[in-house]
């Protein structure tokens, strides 16, 4: 996640020098068409075709410097797309993975862990055509003493039991590609189904963010008490819980305006708070003090904190 965040920022500085490298040659241009417009030599009267010709050998170049700052920053914000969706999909556990057909909580792990592809569902051999069996003679009514046979229901597969320090690692998402322990609790989490929702949740707002130049990891830490999140947990609100809060005004501000325009952002952000908030209720009594604070911690913690800050969930 520090490797992308920097390669975000190397783009936006790139785009940015791009338009102050445009802007100094444009200045230098002007400056000689101003030195030669004074100290050139002069000469006889000037048609107006000629006037025309000097007009547009004054402002051609100028027009051609900001379309190539304009290209500049296109690659830039193309190469931008490219990575924040590299980054997504990195984040996917691998679907071409064997499943053990013999472990139930294994393929539920699976069928939680994100959408089958419509290849992976399409059978191989096409089935052959079902031959009609005889219709078998209607069964005898049960007599009035006999006890009838109960529903049986459907076998329902195992919940999936996910240690607390794999989710904590998991909602704090890998930092790169040789973040081997992180990956793994990733991959680990994603079997419980409640787990991936609120996983996915997180990581959707964590990209929406920084496409906004909000980063997780610039946001200050919010209050590391776990005596306040409990309290938080158990119905309190009102200032005695502002410490919870971000901190961090000017994304709080940046925030603020995504969710009255952006119509993504705001659902992506509401369902983002009801998940986080919902798995911390059903994780928080089995987590210790310490674990508590290193959840908030998290780069989900973060960007919990600072949507509860913006939609006043701290009272």
């Amino acid at each position: 996640m520090n490797d992308l965040t920097e390669r975000l920022r190397r783009l936006t500085a790139g785009r940015d020098h791009a338009v102050v490298v445009g802007a100094a040659v444009t200045g230098a241009w002007l400056l000689l068409v101003a030195l030669f417009w004074l100290f050139g030599p002069e000469g006889g009267p000037v048609s107006g075709l000629a006037r025309l010709l000097a007009l547009m050998g004054v402002l051609l170049p100028v027009a051609l410097i900001w379309l190539a700052v304009g290209l500049a920053g296109a690659i830039a914000g193309l190469k931008r797309e490219s990575v924040l969706l590299r980054a997504q999909l990195g984040l996917l556990p691998d679907a071409s993975a064997e499943e053990d057909d013999s472990d139930p909580v294994g393929a539920a792990g699976h069928a939680g862990a994100g959408p089958a592809r419509a290849t992976d569902a399409a059978p191989a051999v096409r089935p052959q055509p079902r031959i009609a069996a005889p219709r078998p003679a209607r069964a005898p009514e049960p007599r009035p003493g006999e006890a009838r046979q109960g529903a049986l229901p459907f076998e329902q597969a195992a919940p999936v039991e996910v240690p607390p320090a794999q989710l904590i690692a998991a909602l704090n998402f890998p930092d790169g590609p040789d973040d081997h322990h992180a990956i793994a609790a990733l991959r680990a989490s994603l079997a419980d189904p409640e787990a991936a929702r609120t996983i996915r949740a997180a990581q959707d707002v964590v990209t929406l963010l920084a496409q906004h130049g909000v980063y997780a990891d610039d946001l200050d830490c919010a209050a590391l008490s776990a005596a306040l999140w409990r309290r938080f947990l158990d119905g309190e609100r009102g200032p005695a819980l502002a410490r919870l809060a971000s901190g961090d005004e000017t994304a709080a501000g940046i925030v603020a305006g995504l969710m009255r325009s952006d119509e993504v952002f705001r659902d992506a952000a509401h369902h983002f708070l009801r998940q986080y908030d919902r798995t911390l209720a059903r994780i928080a009594p089995e987590l210790s003090d310490e674990a508590l604070a290193l959840l908030s911690d998290t780069r989900s913690g973060r960007g919990f904190a600072l949507l509860a800050q913006v939609t006043g969930m701290f009272g």
